[in-house]
């Protein structure tokens, strides 16, 4: 997923799906949708100890247009269909629609209205009380991965992996500036940073509900200095990380907050757009490092009654095998999606952290 989609606050977070409860054979009932309820399914026993759910509706929070996602996504059925068949699973019918809100997906799968949901990190977090997580979307790696701000800069450049991982990381940056080189200077040296050093400094950050850009910067801050983003004296938000680059490259500002392979995507611009002669590895170094902002989820609503533990297993391998294809990379590709791997609710504790965080902020202002 693009680093610069929101993981946090429901409105600005990455889309996810949202499947509705199946209905029982023996029970007539429709399934729900996010912005519906009827009677929920149960799983009952088909021929050849198989077992048979009537309908399994999936509804995607939008983030895009709805006809957009379920035209891109109409091949998830019978994708779906045939993985869980060959788990013991008859699905009668798989079902896509696209939901009224983040919200609506969240509330759906508390109330059990909703069995499964591919969910943004944030919003799992919020609706945890009523969802369990199975698995973590998946992106291309990078070749560092590290806490310490100083490896980033002794390894550079950052290349791109063929590594798939589950979670990014947000990175402060210095920039060629004076103050900059001096941030830089420090943190190479060895040296911790002192809050003095980072509120003498202009700051670009960018919408308070950007994870790389905001979020998770502020959760830095607040780590180290027992700070938020809030209190540094001397920043400003950038519409766009390429108008942040810009600033820094002509030295308005100091220091950035980004997305880890941010330095990749604008290098090209740095000696061309932005005129610099120097390449953007040799004028910037990274003065912090966020924890890991983990991907997207695919959770399940604790309430529904089709979800016992065989089918989580066999829900979960299903859509991992479709993510090991290409043909199903095609279609989870809409959300940059490259596959999926199994997670565990301690996974998003860093979420929670920063969830917790800006609930404060907001009660604070």
């Amino acid at each position: 997923m693009k680093k610069s989609v929101s993981l946090l606050l429901a409105g600005a977070m990455c889309a996810g799906l949202l499947a509705g409860c199946s209905s029982s054979s023996t029970s007539g009932g429709a399934s729900a949708a996010a912005s519906g309820s009827t009677a929920p399914s149960s799983v009952v026993s088909g021929e050849a100890g198989s077992k048979s759910i009537e309908k399994l509706s999936i509804a995607f929070v939008p983030s895009r247009e709805p006809e957009e996602i379920i035209t891109a996504t109409e091949p998830l059925k019978e994708m779906l269909t045939a993985e869980l068949a060959g788990l013991g699973y008859d699905v009668g019918e798989v079902e896509i629609t696209v939901g009224t809100s983040y919200e609506a997906v969240g509330e759906a799968l508390s109330a059990g209205t909703a069995d499964v949901g591919l969910i943004p990190g944030g919003t799992y977090v919020l609706y945890d009380d009523g969802c369990d997580v199975l698995l973590t979307a998946t992106r291309d790696g990078l070749s560092i991965d590290s806490d310490s701000a100083k490896d980033w800069n002794d390894n550079a450049p950052t290349e791109a992996t063929t590594n798939q991982v589950t979670s990014y990381r947000a990175l402060m940056i210095a920039g060629p500036s004076e103050k900059g080189q001096a941030l830089a200077a420090k943190v190479n040296a060895g040296e911790d940073l002192t809050w003095e050093d980072v509120s003498g400094v202009n700051w670009s950050v960018m919408g308070s509900s950007s994870p790389a850009g905001y979020i998770y910067p502020s959760l830095w801050l607040q780590e180290q200095f027992d700070k938020n983003i809030t209190e540094l004296p001397h920043a400003v938000q950038s519409d766009s990380y390429g108008s942040a680059f810009a600033r820094l490259a002509s030295g308005q500002i100091d220091v950035l907050c980004t997305y880890a392979d941010a330095r990749r995507d604008y290098a090209d611009k740095w000696t061309s757009e932005y005129a610099m002669t120097n390449s953007i590895w040799e004028d910037t170094a990274v003065i912090g490092v966020t924890p890991a902002i983990y991907n997207d989820t695919i959770s399940v609503s604790k309430s529904s009654p089709i979800m016992d533990d065989d089918f989580k297993a066999a829900l979960s391998q299903a859509f991992i095998n479709i993510g090991d294809t290409e043909e199903g990379k095609a279609v989870i590709s809409i959300y940059s999606h490259q596959g999926y791997q199994p997670a565990q609710a301690s996974d998003y504790d860093s979420e929670r952290a920063a969830q917790k965080m800006i609930q404060e902020l907001n009660s604070a202002a």
